[in-house]
């Protein structure tokens, strides 16, 4: 039975153990992602969420308790200062792990461990959340799926407009259409079938008067 064997030994002395977890617990909160051994990340995440639960409590007692695990100065403000502030509304679970594989060479098991919600955004609280969420969505809801529905109704309705007027359109232009062209060939077949004029005799010319004979001159 393992009574009282909480802990992973890691093949370290205490002191050799200690300052492996205070850099690794000072690069977590600093870069807020690093990479190392599973078994490291699971030790990893109890120690980094106590640091940060002491921040929330922002008491000088908290602070000094909070340099016993990180060295650095400017992780401990980082801790009390937005830290604090971005995990004020949540109850734990600060951390997540996220396997990667394993390491060339020993064949580690190897993971991420980061920080939840890294951009900085804190959360509003649950309750404000859903009276606010619960008034606000009905009119987002209501606005965005009017001007989608009256877009698609616009569509649909010049859509139809469009081709019943093309119809209309059609219609009307086809019979005028029609009629000229079958205008144009009877016009054609009159033409052809209506005789062409004769050309008017010419009145025959009078015949000239024939010269008179001359008088024959007398002996």
């Amino acid at each position: 039975m393992r009574h009282l064997k909480a802990g992973r030994k890691f093949g370290r002395t205490s002191a050799h153990r200690k300052a492996l977890f205070r850099n690794l617990v000072g690069a977590l909160i600093q870069r807020e992602r690093i990479s190392t051994t599973l078994a490291k990340a699971k030790e990893l995440r109890s120690k980094v969420e106590k640091t940060i639960t002491l921040g929330k409590r922002g008491t000088l007692h908290a602070r000094r308790q909070a340099f016993k695990l990180v060295p650095a100065k400017g992780a401990v403000h980082k801790v009390f200062g937005p830290l604090a502030e971005r995990y004020a509304n949540r109850p734990g679970g600060y951390t997540r792990i996220i396997r990667i594989g394993h390491r060339k060479g020993d064949d580690a098991p190897m993971a991420f461990i980061e920080l939840v919600d890294r951009e900085g955004e804190a959360k509003p609280p649950a309750k404000a959340v859903t009276k606010e969420a619960t008034k606000e969505a009905p009119k987002k809801v209501t606005k965005e799926a009017t001007k989608e529905v009256t877009k698609e109704a616009t569509k649909e309705v010049t859509k139809e407009v469009t081709k019943e007027v093309t119809k209309e359109v059609t219609k009307e232009t086809q019979p005028k259409v029609t009629e000229k062209k079958k205008a144009e060939p009877q016009k054609e077949t009159a033409k052809k079938d209506q005789p062409k004029d004769k050309p008017k005799d010419k009145p025959k010319d009078k015949p000239k008067d024939k010269p008179k004979d001359k008088p024959k001159d007398k002996k």
